[in-house]
């Protein structure tokens, strides 16, 4: 047998049959697709209900800041419940709630009854909600992505989200234009069902528990700096958070308040030109999702990330320098590309280094640097580009990324990652 052949074999086995291979894979994976996808739909309409009832595009964000507050103040407490308690069991309850949530929400806005105080009271239970399941759903990925899988595994969920992110603000709209609001709740509630379903299947599925009891008195003080020192003991973990902490402001900005603008108004162009830019990034992600499952295994993989953000930053840079709709398109891809890239290399090197018994407050600890200095970044960028003007911040925040992506480089527990 010649090599080519023994290598496509082994790329069938990892890839292709990944779905015979593992059955806790395949539960996982399709309770994740109806959950998102009815979460997908929700984020279309959510902001045209806030818009209708408020007539304030502030309340949009006031909502948004009303999820994330819970969110990022439970995320180091629920990362260490997490590992005490048991996963599958806590997103099972997630869901049922999250479920019932909609379900009433659904209703109201069928009976005409929708006000600021109940989206404020459903978005702030919303966020409680998630800051439990993001930890315990990572950590179920952990579990069952074992390592003959891992690759794949992980190119494959992550694909699934990209193409979500693509075609469900588009049912959104559908379903918007034909329907109602409450009709788009409604198939929200009905996908947490489906994806309960799914996790039903998943209750075989045993962990190691965290050591100490929830009554111990301090436990859950020394439970959280158990998950520092875990980071600690592997540069690649530490530096990459506190990197991206620092990223997630300039890139988050870029993404969610200058592109809109550069397409919109510094373009002029029509609305759909910016849902085919925005679109391109997540057929960027998927391609790269896609070759990068294709292999088991990739040697240096510390840079290979940080090749994947600079050449995203660098995508970002040229934007304002090109009018042509293609290149804008492919510019995105490349953006998407990139992050996809980095964001693989990042989710399997958390599942490969982290001890599972302390994954979830691990987790908990990385979502906290991703998401705490967010709403610092959407200021900081309102801000600049008021005062320096659009172009020239994009411009600097752009650079930035390139040269933190860089300099990061230059460190050796990055640059021996393998």
């Amino acid at each position: 047998m010649s090599s080519f052949q023994t290598k496509q074999m082994h790329q069938e086995v990892t890839f292709f049959q990944l779905f015979i291979k593992s059955k806790h894979f395949t539960a996982l994976l399709l309770g994740q697709i109806f959950s998102l996808l009815g979460s997908s739909i929700t984020n279309v309409i959510l902001p045209i209900v806030v818009l209708e009832v408020s007539k304030s595009t502030a309340m949009m964000g006031t909502v948004m800041a009303v999820y994330m507050l819970p969110f990022v103040i439970l995320l180091p407490v629920s990362g260490i419940l997490v590992d005490k308690l048991n996963k599958v069991k806590i997103m099972f309850v997630v869901d049922f709630v999250r479920f019932f949530l909609m379900l009433l929400l659904a209703a109201i806005a069928f009976m005409g009854q929708l006000n600021m105080v109940f989206l404020f009271i459903i978005m702030f239970i919303m966020g409680t909600m998630d800051s439990f399941f993001q930890p315990a759903y990572s950590a179920v990925r952990a579990k069952v992505f074992t390592k003959d899988i891992r690759n794949a595994a992980n190119s494959i969920t992550q694909v699934s989200v990209q193409a979500l992110r693509i075609f469900g603000p588009i049912i959104g709209g559908i379903i918007v234009s034909s329907f109602s609001a409450a009709w788009g709740f409604g198939i929200d509630a009905i996908t947490y069902i489906i994806s309960l379903f799914f996790l039903l299947s998943l209750r075989s599925i045993t962990f190691q528990k965290s050591t100490g009891s929830l009554g111990q008195k301090n436990s859950i003080k020394q439970d959280f700096f158990e998950g520092i020192e875990v980071l600690k003991q592997e540069s690649w973990l530490w530096i990459t958070i506190l990197t991206f902490s620092l990223i997630n402001i300039f890139s988050g900005g870029i993404i969610r308040i200058i592109i809109p603008w550069l397409i919109n108004i510094y373009y002029d162009f029509e609305p759909v030109v910016f849902g085919l830019v925005l679109s391109a990034s997540g057929a960027g992600a998927i391609v790269c999702g896609l070759v990068f499952g294709l292999r088991k295994e990739w040697k240096k993989r510390g840079l290979l990330a940080y090749i994947g953000v600079a050449v995203s930053g660098l995508a970002l840079l040229f934007m304002p320098f090109v009018s042509s709709v293609p290149l804008l398109m492919a510019f995105m891809f490349l953006e998407g590309a990139g992050m996809m890239l980095f964001g693989l290399i990042w989710e399997i090197s958390l599942q490969e280094l982290v001890p599972e018994d302390k994954f979830g407050r691990v987790v908990s600890l990385d979502m906290l640097g991703s998401f705490a200095l967010l709403p610092v970044g959407y200021l900081l960028t309102g801000w600049l580009a008021e005062g320096i003007g659009e172009i020239f911040t994009l411009v600097i925040f752009s650079t930035v990324i390139v040269l933190i992506s860089v300099l990061v480089m230059f460190n050796k527990g990055i640059r021996n990652y393998n």
